[in-house]
């Protein structure tokens, strides 16, 4: 079919930003940063400019304080060199016609003490991530797979350093060139600690009710619009109905309802949905997705498992705006051209997905055809 005809190719505009096409590369933990700092570089550049014909790309998760780190050699933007490291990435990224935002990161309880220099993670409430494995650093240059460590919970006064480190985070990512942020919220790292009932065992005003396990995603979400100086360029990545990582709320669909009613009343530019994204794993209902539509006036992207067909269908029926495609942007750098032509994909090899080199970032092959800006 011809552009005009293809939903996945039609210009979209996120606020003031004009996106060429609904595609979008989802944020991707790929842990390539240098060492000793976890600064990013000019191989991450090179992966991300690779990339650029995506509508949007949303980089990896980047960890806004020391804390806040859960992952051997992911980046942070909290230092001068790691920022400079950034300005190197968002300037390539524009250079070859992309637009990105940065996925500001705090893991929370997700972590282990070795990564946080023998300091205990915080969260919510000092409750186990139970089976949860986070990766360190090994001598030979790969991630081995530890338990996070047990949490301590955050005091009052922690909770709202954390939110000015948010706003501070911000700030960081605009200063090092980004079009804007994401906050992740989903996948059981701190916001989702807060919100899910069954992770969060606080009866202060951060606890209990509803509306209190919503008041830091709405702080926190308040403060990035403060940040950033433009409510359409900051977007929430939330992860309504999967449990991932130890978070499970007895409610789901109301929280999830309430929260996006929450961050349209904020403004917030986009609500990112990530879906169940292993195989077999269960659709997410229509109907809550038009509830989502319903409460939320700005712009909705999903993500997880999506392929060309299924991404159009999404579109033409209304429920999304924007289609987040992940594994098969690590694999096809190129992966709008072979969306367009229904080009085979290049698979992902697993063992070259976190640390090591080129290999398995920036050195898979492409169709050979100019990349569509």
């Amino acid at each position: 079919m011809s552009d005009i005809q293809d939903p996945l190719f039609q210009p979209y505009f996120l606020g003031g930003l004009e996106l060429p096409n609904r595609i979008v590369m989802p944020p991707m933990t790929r842990s390539r940063a240098s060492q000793p700092g976890d600064e990013p570089n000019d191989l991450m550049a090179a992966y991300y400019a690779q990339r650029a014909g995506a509508g949007l790309i949303v980089s990896e998760g980047t960890w806004i304080s020391p804390l806040g780190k859960g992952y051997a050699w992911t980046p942070g933007i909290h230092t001068p060199a790691q920022l400079a490291g950034w300005r190197k990435v968002t300037q390539a990224t524009h250079a070859a016609g992309g637009r990105i935002f940065a996925q500001l990161w705090h893991v929370g309880r997700l972590s282990h003490i070795s990564l946080l220099e023998g300091q205990s993670p915080v969260s919510s409430t000092a409750i186990q991530a139970e089976g949860v494995n986070v990766f360190v650093a090994e001598s030979d240059g790969m991630p081995s797979f530890v338990p996070a460590s047990k949490p301590r919970a955050l005091q009052v006064e922690e909770i709202h350093a954390i939110v000015d480190e948010f706003r501070q985070a911000a700030r960081n990512a605009m200063a090092a060139g980004f079009d804007g942020v994401e906050l992740h919220g989903a996948n059981g790292y701190l916001i989702n600690q807060f919100i899910d009932s069954g992770a969060n065992g606080r009866s202060d005003e951060y606890g209990g009710s509803l509306e209190n396990r919503l008041r830091f995603l709405g702080e926190v979400a308040q403060a990035l619009v403060e940040g950033t100086g433009d409510q359409t360029r900051v977007g929430i990545r939330l992860a309504p109905l999967t449990t991932l990582n130890g978070c499970v709320d007895d409610d789901p669909e109301t929280t999830y309802t309430a929260a996006a009613k929450l961050l349209g009343e904020i403004g917030v530019g986009y609500i990112h949905i990530a879906e169940a994204d292993w195989d077999d794993a269960p659709d997410m209902p229509i109907d809550f997705k038009q509830r989502l539509r319903e409460v939320f006036p700005g712009t909705l992207i999903y993500a997880g498992h999506y392929n060309a067909e299924r991404a159009r269908t999404a579109l033409r029926e209304g429920w999304a705006d924007l289609i987040g495609f992940g594994r098969p942007f690590v694999a096809n750098p190129d992966l709008p051209q072979r969306l367009r032509t229904g080009a085979q994909l290049n698979m992902h090899d697993r063992d070259t997905l976190f640390g090591g080199g080129a290999h398995g970032l920036t050195d898979y092959p492409t169709l050979g055809l100019k990349p569509d800006q």
